[in-house]
């Protein structure tokens, strides 16, 4: 279906009666959250009219369908879920930023497929994450310009899980470039069990962050994704990239490397660089450095399997 267009000496009972009182207030609190349904058949026929009126805690629930539109979520607590397969949020962008912008913080999105959001500075993004701490689950971006755009949060924690990147990113010419995922200063970054395919241009995941866990995933060009690196992590910082599969395709727009750290400065605190029982494949008909560390931090590679005309490191570290 397709949809067109948020004591002192008082009596022991009167403080009895108080306690009783201010419980049954923290009971009300408690239970003020509600479930918002979202679909043709709802009191919400969009994600952004629920967005509107979405409180602290509240849960969205939308149901199958193509909505042509984009939302703002504000409230904390949110848990913004898909009801079944085939929920897809596509082609509008809110703010000029993203097909849903969060700026509420602990939020959880699960169940979703986001897709061509576009906008004229070049990044446009399936999420833009302005609050702290972002859950994604089980969620699909596709063709969007960023995948995931996170803003500068020194608290915030953003944990990817089971998801899909499939051709996101994007470098027009005078602009910036827009990658599968980019993520800027948060405390923690961790993507587990996630499939990044065919990006465009740019870094399948570029990462600012105090520390990135990359583990479980598969990370690919394919025969025609022209990405730059696989990882890159700019500005240093603790890195976990461990059993992956990772390649790097023909088409690659940048040869030189499948992981990166450091390449525009060390401005952070890079307390471990640890690579480890990975599957990486050179599919490029030249040379490339699996790992090139910019960094004084000793890079420990362990257990990884190189294919292709592979240099295994590029930098201060060991192989093993």
């Amino acid at each position: 279906m397709r949809f067109s267009s948020t004591f002192d000496g008082a009596p022991v009972t009167r403080f009895v009666a108080l306690g009783a009182i201010v419980g049954c207030l923290t009971w009300s609190g408690a239970v003020q959250a509600e479930t918002l349904k979202v679909g043709a058949t709802q009191t919400y026929k969009m994600p952004s009219a629920a967005a509107a009126v979405a409180k602290n805690g509240d849960t969205i629930e939308i149901e199958p369908g193509e909505y042509f539109d984009c939302a703002v979520w504000n409230a904390d607590n949110l848990t913004i879920t898909g009801k079944g397969a085939g929920v897809i949020v596509t082609d509008k962008t809110c703010q000029g930023k993203a097909l849903f912008v969060i700026v509420g913080s602990n939020t959880t999105v699960r169940n979703l497929t986001l897709t061509r959001a576009v906008v004229p500075d070049g990044n446009g993004a399936g999420i833009r994450a302005e609050g702290a701490n972002l859950k994604i689950e089980n969620v699909q971006f596709i063709k969007n310009q960023d995948g995931i755009l996170a803003a500068d949060n020194a608290k915030s924690t953003i944990e990817i899980d089971h998801s899909t990147f499939n051709q996101n990113g994007s470098c027009p010419t005078g602009q910036g470039c827009a990658h599968g995922i980019y993520i800027n200063h948060v405390a923690l970054l961790k993507v587990t069990n996630s499939t990044f395919f065919e990006s465009k241009d740019a870094h399948h995941i570029k990462t600012r962050a105090i520390r990135s866990e990359i583990v479980g995933n598969k990370i690919t060009d394919g025969p025609k994704g022209n990405s730059s690196y696989l990882i890159d992590v700019p500005n240093g910082g603790g890195l976990v990239v461990e059993n992956n599969v990772l390649e790097k395709g023909p088409n690659t727009s940048n040869h030189s490397a499948a992981i990166v750290i450091g390449a525009e400065g060390v401005t952070q605190r890079t307390d471990e660089i640890v690579i480890k029982d990975n599957k990486f494949t050179n599919d490029y008909s030249g040379e490339t450095r699996f790992v090139r560390n910019l960094t004084a931090t000793s890079a420990m590679l362990t257990g990884n399997s190189l294919s292709g005309k592979v240099v295994p490191l590029d930098g201060d570290g060991e192989v093993h």
